[in-house]
Parts: C-alpha cells; structure tokens; sequence
C-alpha cells in the first residue's frame, strides 16, 4: 500500500483496496477492521525543507511490513472479581479481545465458543474452502491464552443466560460462569430449506471448519455439484470448486439473476454470464420441489427437482447439494433466558443501540455481528449485516467501549464487503430496498462503478476494476459528501482526487480548533469528529 492511493481522514491512512482497513498516520494502530496487524510508525523530522525518516532497516523489509499491535494491558488481571465474558468465537468476539486489551482493558476476559479452535478468518472458508484451521485462526490458542490472557473455552455452547445474577449458564452440567460485562457474539445458523430429502447424505451447508472440509471431500473430479442459493456464499463456492473438473455445476436462485437482491438485475446479468462461460449452469426465477435419494444409496442425495417460475420441473441430477440460503441470527439460547422475552425480535435477532447495547437492559450486555439489529448510521434504520467485516468493527468499538469505563462512541461505520467473481468486486454501503441504479462503466467486461440509491440517495456503491473507487465512497458515504444522483447522470464521479483534499482540509481544520481549545473542549472536538487521538 502506498501512501499516495491512500485516504487521509480522522488522522487515518486507509487501503484503498477491498478491505478498507485503516491505521493511525500516528502510531499505525489499527483503527478499523478487518486488519490483523497494525502498521510500523517512524520517527520523522523536517531540516532544511527536507523530511528525514528514522527506522529501524529490519522493520522496512517487505516481511515486516506489518506488526502485532501493541497491547496497553499485559493481560494479567488485578483481581479475581467476574470481567467480560465473551459468547461466541468469531470475528466479532477476536476483534473484541484485541481491542480490550489495546485500549488497556486489565480484567479477565472469558470466550465461550462453540468451535474447537481459535477464531478464524471465515470468509476464506467460501473463497477458497481452506480446510485447515491454523492457516485460518487470527492468533493460536495458546497466544490467545498467554499473550492476551483470555480464558478460552472451546468447544463449548452456551444454553442460558441470567441477567438477575449475571451468570452465563453452559452445558448440560449447568456450570455458571458469572460476569460484569456480556458480549453477544454468537454469530449465525445456515438455514435449510424446509423441502423433502432436505436431510439426505451429501447435502452441505457452509459456516465452519468442518462443513468446509465435508464439502470438500465430497467435490473431487467428475462429481455432479447442485447448488441451492445464488448469493454470495454460493457463488463464492461456485468460484472455488470450478477448476476441481467437476460433471456439472447447476446453481438453483428464485431471482431472475444471481446476486439481484443486493447487486441489482444488470450487475447480476453480467456475474452470470461470467459464470456460465466457465460451464456453470444457471436455474433462475426457479424453485426446489425435491430432494431425490440416490437409487443406489438411499440414504444419499440423487438428484434436486426444480420447478420454473412457469411450472416446468426438471430434474438435475447431484452427487452434492451446497445450500446457500442464508443465515438465521444463532440466538437460541436466548429462549431459555429470563428477561429477554421482548429483546430478541420474531427473526432471532437482538435489537441495540447506537453504542451496540442491547436495548432494555442496565448497559452491561452487548451484542456484536450478525445477531444485533443495529441503527444505520444517518437513517437510523434498524437492520441486521451479516458480514465479518461489520462483526470485527463491532466488536473493536465494543472492546474500546468496555475498556474506557463505558463512554463509547456510536457505532457509525460503513459496511464493506468484497468477493472473487472472475474479477474482485468491491462493495460499501447499505443498498437494501434500492430503487434504482446507475450504471457507470462496462458490465460486460466486468469494468464499472454501480451507484445504488433509495429515495433518491446514494447509500451503496459497488465496483470492479475500478479501484479506489468504493474505498473513497465508503468515506464519502460516512461524511455525507456523496454526490447526488443528480450529479451522478450528469456525468459527476466519485471524486477521487477532490474527495483526498476535502477530508484533508477537513481534518486539518478540526484539528486546528483541537490545538487552540482547553482540553475538555478538546475531548467534546474528538468525541464529535472521531478523532480521538486529539482529545
């Protein structure tokens, strides 16, 4: 990454890539996920107009590029009284760790996780169906247990929680774990359709280590692949497993294009055509009636029946099912737990506010990622993003909130996500319920920026192969400084070089009124313009 494709906003160097990870220009500490690492920061002077560096050689080789950040608490608690205790381990809960013990949070910290290892880069599972956990988890268990001093407990499920003497109830022995503060970070449950055969032999869902290692083993060469779904976790596999000289590939959507309800009609037009010129088979406006046995193994998937939008079944024959259709918040221990009747909403989400609390309650449960139906930064639209990326930036802002004594900011990122589709497509914002599209590029040859909008605003914007683009509109989105549809068909772009300066000028300008106030004017200047490095 080089500091000139770079945005500077906030004191913050962002990638102009995919991820959109940022750092602080000051420190290099991470200030946005989905980074890992942080970034080296140098000593720099100016004499005689010239700027001179001060750097250790080592630390500016290409394999150092990178660093672990640095922990302001040694995670060794100070007393033995209940700390955070943590459900779940995903992104949401590894990003909540770290973030505790970098902004100097010294209680102890207990994960209870489902999975029998560390927390794992997830989206690698779909992208590239890696099947071996270590060369997924963020940091091993044991670095997560001395290092950061984190009680992990693996292969554990929660089954209740009680709030009247703030315990977390596991297992079938019913051992309480107590806790001062809570951390919702459960994640989600693939769904399955409700069809016939549904529970046949070789019919995968994908959300963890082992669904991709089974999903895997099945696929080898000449197998005959149906794929239920057409969004992004199975297009995704679709991707991976197209190079293994497969049979076949058929992929069963109920759209009238892949990825319409989130990429629009035109967008998922073009990721088709892509897809069936690499000999994938596509089934849209499409239905399953059935799951067929095989005739030889009755206890194993045969063939998937699929009806048309016009009635027409046919009958495709499978070796595997991947269904992809989508993820149910993973809340159902909730049920059995005393005062969250009215918390958790008919889709098993749980509602928070602006600082990722769950409504209702004293302040000291959160809920992080896919379970939290959180407001949208602007609108105040209730909804529920199923990405890691927005679950990391939750639990970061989570741990910082924690280990400041409670005294958070709202939550008010814009959700980023990316995927491999012949070519990476780039995508920010929040385009549920669009209404319309603009179109600016070639969709055929996979080269465009699309600007979704609702009631006539922008609110996301996608791309591929025209980076920096979504990482700019990201920012632009958050700041409120998207140009207008208007603007847009008017031949307006998303103002790379503009935009640079504006959020510059910006900064420099509140940073200015930061250096002249007292510090209490200070710390209210940072808190409002998130730039608490000033405060």
């Amino acid at each position: 990454m080089e500091v000139r494709d770079s945005d500077f906003e906030s004191a913050q160097l962002s990638s102009p890539f995919e991820t959109t990870a940022c750092f602080s220009v000051c420190t290099g500490d991470i200030e946005d996920a989905p980074a890992p690492s942080a970034l080296h920061s140098f000593k720099a002077y100016v004499e005689s107009g010239k700027i001179y560096v001060t750097a250790d050689p080592e630390n500016t080789t290409k394999k150092n590029i990178s660093r672990q950040p640095k922990l302001l608490a040694s995670g060794a608690p100070t007393s033995t009284k209940p700390g955070v205790v943590i459900v779940g381990g995903g992104s949401g809960a590894f990003h909540c760790i770290e973030s505790l013990r970098e902004h100097g949070y010294n209680g102890s910290i207990t994960v209870l996780s489902k999975e029998t290892h560390a927390p794992i880069d997830r989206t690698k599972l779909s992208k590239a169906l890696v099947t071996d956990p270590s060369k997924l988890e963020w940091r091993s268990i044991s670095e997560l247990r001395s290092k950061y001093n984190v009680a992990l407990r693996t292969g554990t499920e929660v089954t209740s929680v009680e709030l009247a003497n703030k315990s977390v109830v596991i297992g079938s022995t019913n051992e309480r774990v107590p806790y001062e503060t809570l951390v919702l970070a459960s994640g989600g449950t693939p769904r399955k359709l409700p069809v016939e055969g549904k529970d046949l032999g070789n019919i995968f869902t994908l959300r963890g280590v082992d669904d991709a290692k089974k999903i895997d083993a099945a696929l080898t060469e000449g197998k005959r692949l149906v794929v239920i779904g057409s969004s992004f976790i199975s297009m995704e596999l679709v991707v991976a497993v197209t190079k293994r000289n497969l049979a076949s590939i058929d992929v069963i959507g109920m759209e009238s294009a892949p990825f319409e309800a989130v990429l629009g009609k035109e967008v998922g037009a073009a990721l088709q055509k892509f897809h069936e010129s690499k000999g994938v088979k596509f089934y849209m406006n499409s239905q399953v009636s059935k799951i067929v046995p095989s005739p030889s193994v009755s206890t194993q998937v045969g063939s998937v029946i699929v009806k048309s939008s016009s009635g027409q079944e046919t009958t495709l024959p499978a070796d595997a099912v991947i269904m992809g259709v989508g993820v149910a918040p993973a809340t159902e221990y909730l049920k059995a737990s005393k005062g969250f009747d009215d918390l958790v909403d008919k889709s098993g989400a749980i509602v928070v506010d602006e600082y990722l609390r769950v409504k209702g309650l004293d302040g000291s449960v959160f809920a992080i990622g896919d379970i939290a139906m959180y407001p949208q930064p602007g609108t105040g639209e209730m909804r529920r993003i199923e990405h890691w990326n927005v679950a990391g930036n939750q639990g970061r802002a989570t741990g910082k909130t924690i280990a400041e004594g409670g005294i958070g900011q709202p939550f008010v990122k814009v959700p980023v996500f990316w995927s491999a589709q012949g070519q990476q497509l780039r995508y920010c914002g929040v385009g549920a319920g669009f209404d319309d599209v603009i179109v600016d590029g070639n969709l055929d040859e996979m080269k465009f920026v699309v600007y979704y909008i609702k009631q006539d605003k922008v609110v996301a914007v996608a791309s591929m192969q025209r980076d920096p683009v979504v990482s700019k509109a990201s920012e632009l989105l958050r700041l409120g400084l998207m140009p207008s549809p208007s603007e847009l068909r008017a031949g307006k772009s998303v103002p790379l070089e503009n935009a640079r300066s504006m959020r510059r000028d910006d900064c420099e300008d509140v940073k200015a009124m930061a250096i002249k106030a007292n510090p209490e004017q200070r710390k209210d200047l940072a808190l409002r313009s998130g730039i608490s490095r000033w405060a």
